[in-house]
């Protein structure tokens, strides 16, 4: 091939290599000197290159809408989990409480009815806070130092001081190998063998001389031997005598329609002779017998109501509801429905001598807080009716048109006269006072103890100033607080706590149509305290557990069954 070109052929033009672009292009030999232009930054440092495209803002738009739905799944989450992370903060007041539930620990003061004993803090504790992991411990550290106590006393011979531990240990414990070491231990130690005989001929004398029930009665000591030794003939045939006994016993009593006296032996029937044969059919005359009192009682209970309605609060004679609802309770002592109308006849007194403080006419009002006082001594709505004369003030219009049961707000722009003539060193002791109340009211302290109790707080701060809204409004505002630990306290299991804020309610608001329900609970929640105890083999205590049962819901389908099924043992 020449190295000649054609004429004819194209040349096709060409771009080089594109790698190559960016490359500075090379300097030409121009024959003249070359000059480096340096655009020198703070440093020496050459200025970064610049970008060629317009789109780094593009590439970061996408963080905005990333951001904001992190923001969001952060915010819901903390959302879900508020309540965790509230158990995260310190409670001040759970921590006091704790404190001196640790102190009465280490002191040896395990139990009581104080409020002051370890249990009793403790299970406060638990109710403040009902996931405590801390006072869940304290309890189980309560039972164990229960079961080091009774074992102490076992050894030392105290038996009734180890049966009164055992007990207490088994109900925070809820058994176990300790607990039933020493119940075995125990019962071994009540009845040895070598008394056996002994046992049974103090029984036989006993029942000789009729003496069926009590510490020396026949029946405990015939029951004695039979838990020691299941197989005793002597000492079952003598329960069957004692049975016998106690049978004709509350048969007299349902003659004499001594309904309370009648329950009381046939219990003891079912605890001493649980298998005895004519146990059910002094159970169904019991309640034949029930159900005509009821009726009468149910009728004398309806006539006081309608006396209610009617306006015939009290009065001269029996046609007027408190005669009625006195007479009620005179035939079923523990009627709710009677105690409840006794309540009714209390407020409507009250809402009376509410009106006659509007009046001015303090002399009635104090006449009729007086016969209140008589029905409900405790009474809520009482006291801040006894702080408004003793304030001096009248309350507002609107309060006037509400009998007198409006509570009073914070801020009302009406104030009364005494409130007007308070001082400011007076007006802070009685905001104190009212922080102090609203602090004892959340720690559970009601009504106790003297002196520092919201109760007591509330009334010292409206014997200073008888019309300050949050004292009056706190007062008032007391049966709600009460009603609310009390259901916490059953949902726990707390029957002892829950039973001791019933009471507490039945004071602080008499007639309240709620309490039937709560009632009804409590009853509810000692049996089902029943069963729990007949389960861990305390069948004493699971008897008295449906004793307080029947206090609170006589009419309650599971009491029957659950006594029955407690006393043979299925």
């Amino acid at each position: 091939m020449s190295g000649r070109r054609d004429p004819h052929e194209r040349t096709e033009p060409t771009l080089g290599r594109l790698d190559d672009l960016d490359k500075p292009a090379p300097p030409v030999d121009d024959g003249l000197p070359h000059l480096v232009v340096d655009e020198r930054r703070p440093g020496g440092a050459m200025p970064p290159p610049r970008s060629r495209t317009p789109q780094g803002p593009r590439k970061r738009g996408w963080l905005i809408p990333v951001l904001v739905l992190a923001l969001i799944g952060v915010a819901t989450a903390l959302y879900l989990q508020q309540d965790r992370l509230r158990n995260l903060v310190p409670s001040t007041e759970l921590n006091d409480t704790l404190s001196q539930a640790n102190a009465a620990l280490d002191a040896g003061k395990l139990d009581g009815t104080q409020g002051d004993s370890a249990r009793e803090l403790f299970e406060k504790a638990r109710d403040q806070q009902p996931d405590s992991d801390q006072a869940r411990d304290g309890l189980r550290r309560v039972g164990q130092a229960e079961i080091s106590r009774a074992d102490a006393a076992l050894t030392a011979g105290r038996l009734d001081e180890a049966e009164a531990a055992l007990n207490v240990a088994r109900e925070l414990l809820g058994g176990g190998n300790d607990v039933e070491q020493l119940s075995q231990r125990l019962s071994q130690a009540r009845n040895p063998q070598q008394q056996t005989d002994s046992l049974v001929e103090r029984a036989q004398q006993a029942l000789a001389a009729g003496k069926l029930d009590g510490d020396d009665g026949a029946g405990p000591l015939y029951r004695r031997v039979l838990d020691a030794d299941r197989n005793n003939a002597v000492a079952a045939r003598g329960l069957d005598k004692v049975g016998d006994g106690l049978a004709a016993q509350a048969r007299q009593a349902i003659s004499d329609n001594d309904r309370a006296k009648a329950n009381a032996i046939v219990d003891r029937i079912a605890i001493l002779v649980p298998g005895y044969g004519d146990l059910p059919s002094l159970r169904a005359a019991l309640a034949e017998n029930r159900k005509q009192d009821d009726q009468a009682v149910a009728t004398l209970v309806q006539q006081g109501n309608e006396a209610m309605r009617a306006g015939r609060f009290t009065g001269e004679g029996d046609d007027n509801a408190l005669a009625r609802f006195r007479a009620a309770l005179a035939a079923d002592p523990d009627n709710a429905d009677a105690k409840a109308g006794l309540g009714q006849v209390a407020q409507a007194l009250i809402v009376q001598a509410n009106a006659a403080i509007d009046s001015e006419d303090d002399d009635q009002a104090n006449r009729l807080l007086d016969q209140a006082a008589k029905l409900a001594p405790k009474s809520a709505e009482l006291a801040a009716a006894r702080a408004r004369i003793a304030g001096g003030g009248k309350s507002t219009a609107a309060a006037s048109a509400s009998g007198g049961n409006r509570l009073p707000v914070a801020g009302d722009d009406t104030p009364a006269e005494a409130s007007m003539a308070v001082s400011p060193e007076q007006k802070a002791r009685v905001n104190a006072l009212v922080r102090r109340a609203q602090q004892a009211a959340a720690r559970g302290d009601i009504m106790d103890p003297p002196g520092d109790s919201a109760y007591d707080l509330y009334r010292n701060a409206l014997s200073i100033d008888g019309n300050d809204a949050s004292a009056r409004a706190g007062l008032q505002g007391l049966p709600g607080q009460v009603e609310t630990q009390m259901q916490q306290a059953v949902a726990n299991g707390n029957v002892r706590r829950a039973e001791d804020l019933y009471a507490t309610l039945s004071d602080l608001a008499p007639g309240d149509a709620a309490q039937g329900d709560l009632r009804h609970k409590l009853g509810s929640a000692w049996i089902d305290n029943a069963v729990q105890r007949a389960a861990q083999g305390d069948r004493q205590g699971a008897f008295q557990s449906l004793d307080r049962a029947r206090r609170y819901a006589p009419d309650d389908p599971r009491l029957q069954s659950t006594y029955e099924r407690i006393a043979t043992g299925r």
